[in-house]
């Protein structure tokens, strides 16, 4: 796990080595081990270590091929490259370390772009090839591993690297913020478009690969989840499930520094933790808090069962708020998901004792285990109308005040692709454009961002709907990207099982009721995890990683600290201001609970404070 940096065809008369320097030092927390730089005429290179696989000298990156003609720098790890390194032997390549990286640039010698077909893990890469003289970078299946890209420069250079804020050290870049990202932000809580919220900064999308070539971007998809369902038998698909899982879990932990686990009361990270069987766990919970906002009890309950040290840490109100900004920091970009917060003290935990943890994120996305995907009973009775019913009912109702009937009626009326956008949902669209000054209201709508994901499994069923948009909006804006970030904040690398190819390849072809059933969702994969979870793990409903956001805006002391934020000339550029302070005022009353309103945008502008005012 690590961090690179990088900038193309700059201006010849600034010191290049000089700017990377500055670049690599404000992602040293992602690889505190050891630097690295590549410079000529045409390309500067940066990149930090943390060391993990192979910790000699001859593992350091930027790595190079046997004549020094590719140069890579790469974030990540290959969990097969013991097998394709044996592959390249074969065919006469030379290596000087045992360092999965050293595998991707002589497999891209001998398969060019195709070497994405055949790697097995988390990544995101540049290899320079001087003599085509064209940059080759990619970012893998899922989107674990972030890669930003931007031309927005004075200078017309290309600049790329893993973390947003090491373009802000280069001259040339002309940094801004942009105004669309906002509105649709205050309704997914993350930044949900290619466009990044600085100006001309875009994120290279899950699946695909680009081509630079002097000042020419060419962006091609290399990979793209594909549901096809294949009848089989639960006992059959299960068994499949503990057999890939297994050997899943196997791969993400070849290491050679200690690996732990983080662990909730869930079943995703129980599930890897049994098959993991690490020397320790580690669990996060709030003080004062029981049950929902605290399940430590739960983690240190399992550990003993799988006679495992856990570690754990109660946060408090005034360690999240005091460390927000820190948090918005490493984010890059402003991101309301409430866990985001207690996952940035889990990781600092984790740090004191492990260089490598397993998470158990992916599991909901691809097995199906969202509350979400499933359908109410009552909401199920009331959809034995038929559509033509109730289509025009909720039509009838959306024109009615809101309310829980309302709301019932015209959600029972919509298809999928029209009340769907993802497990994020914050602000209603009409409530956002409400709060938002006029140069912010131009952003995409909702429907403009989700239809262009629906369009890719038109005719599928609606679990298999909803699965893909989280796959391809959720999961890698929020999701991955929270776990990326707050994980090497404290130089510390975080994999996720769940979401190998191989996994994914069988995940795919369960049938929807073996993902979303009667009797409870992620069924296939529950059944699958009795083998080493006791039934009450394997069984338990998801709760999330939840934080008591609203209980804390209804003391005064918090309340106050917003309502300041609020009323800032910071915020008026932004929003009606008092608009927010109606939602404010209504939530520490207790009249209403627009706790994530709120949240929202309070994190939005502790974010523009960060990086337009202070950095």
């Amino acid at each position: 796990m690590c961090g690179f940096v990088g900038f193309a065809d700059s201006r010849p008369d600034v010191d290049q080595v000089s700017i990377i320097r500055e670049m690599m030092d404000t992602i040293v927390h992602r690889g505190p081990d050891s630097g690295g730089i590549y410079s000529d005429e045409e390309v500067t290179l940066g990149f930090r270590r943390l060391k993990i696989i192979d910790m000699s000298e001859e593992a350091s990156q930027p790595m190079y091929n046997e004549d020094k003609s590719c140069v890579l720098v790469f974030n990540g790890e290959i969990y097969n490259y013991q097998e394709l390194r044996e592959e390249l032997l074969l065919k006469g390549h030379t290596f000087v370390s045992h360092t999965d990286s050293e595998v991707i640039i002589h497999a891209y010698e001998e398969y060019g772009v195709q070497l994405l077909q055949k790697l097995r893990g988390m990544f995101a890469f540049a290899i320079w090839d001087t003599n085509k003289e064209t940059m080759f970078l990619a970012r893998d299946f899922f989107g674990i591993k972030p890669l930003y890209y931007t031309q927005n420069t004075s200078d017309q250079s290309f600049l790329f690297g893993s973390e947003i804020k090491a373009f802000l050290k280069q001259p040339a870049f002309n940094k801004q913020m942009n105004k669309d990202a906002l509105k649709p932000y205050l309704t997914f809580q993350y930044s949900v478009m290619d466009e990044t919220f600085f100006k001309g900064v875009y994120k290279l999308k899950p699946g695909h690969y680009m081509i630079y070539d002097k000042g020419t971007l060419e962006i091609k998809p290399y990979w793209d989840a594909s549901f096809a369902e294949e009848q089989n038998s639960l006992a059959y698909y299960v068994d499949e499930i503990k057999s890939t899982m297994k050997e899943s879990v196997d791969y993400h932990q070849i290491s050679d520094v200690k690996v732990g686990s983080f662990l909730s009361g869930g079943i995703d990270s129980s599930y890897i933790t049994a098959l993991l069987k690490p020397n320790k766990t580690f669990s996060v919970g709030f003080q004062d808090y029981e049950g929902n906002f605290n399940e430590t009890n739960l983690a240190k309950e399992l550990s003993d069962i799988l006679d495992i040290e856990n570690h754990k840490k109660l946060v408090t109100a005034d360690e999240c708020f005091d460390l927000l900004p820190t948090i918005q920091y490493h984010m890059d970009e402003p991101q309301s998901n409430p866990s985001s917060v207690p996952l940035y003290f889990l990781a600092e935990l984790a740090s004191k004792h492990v260089t490598v943890v397993l998470s158990g994120e992916g599991a909901d996305e691809i097995f199906g285990g969202y509350d979400w995907y499933d359908t109410t009973p009552a909401m199920k009775k009331y959809k034995k109308l038929p559509f033509a019913v109730r289509r025009p009912l909720s039509l009838l109702g959306s024109k009615l005040p809101k309310n829980r009937i309302t709301s019932f009626v015209v959600k029972g009326g919509q298809r999928v692709e029209e009340r769907f956008i993802g497990q994020a949902h914050v602000f209603d669209e009409a409530d956002a454009l409400a709060v938002l000054k006029d140069d912010f209201k131009k952003g995409p709508s909702v429907h403009d961002i989700t239809k262009s994901v629906y369009e890719h499994v038109r005719g599928k069923d609606d679990i298999t709907k909803m699965q893909y948009v989280d796959l391809k909006l959720w999961l890698p804006g929020d999701i991955l990207l929270k776990a990326d970030k707050m994980s090497l904040a404290h130089s510390i690398e975080l994999r996720v099982p769940f979401l190998d190819k191989m996994v994914m390849d069988l995940a795919v072809k369960l049938p929807a009721e073996l993902r979303v059933h009667p009797s409870n969702t992620k069924h296939a994969l529950r059944v699958a995890a009795k083998e080493v979870l006791p039934d009450e793990w394997a069984n338990r409903p998801k709760v999330g990683f939840p934080v008591p956001i609203r209980h804390w805006l209804r003391q005064e002391k918090y309340y106050t600290l917003v309502k300041e934020m609020f009323v800032s000339d910071r915020a008026k550029l932004f929003f009606h201001t008092d608009e927010l302070l109606k939602y404010l005022d209504a939530h520490y009353s207790g009249k209403q609970n627009y706790a994530r309103y709120i949240w929202t945008v309070y994190v939005f502008l502790i974010w523009h404070k960060t990086f337009f005012e202070q950095a």
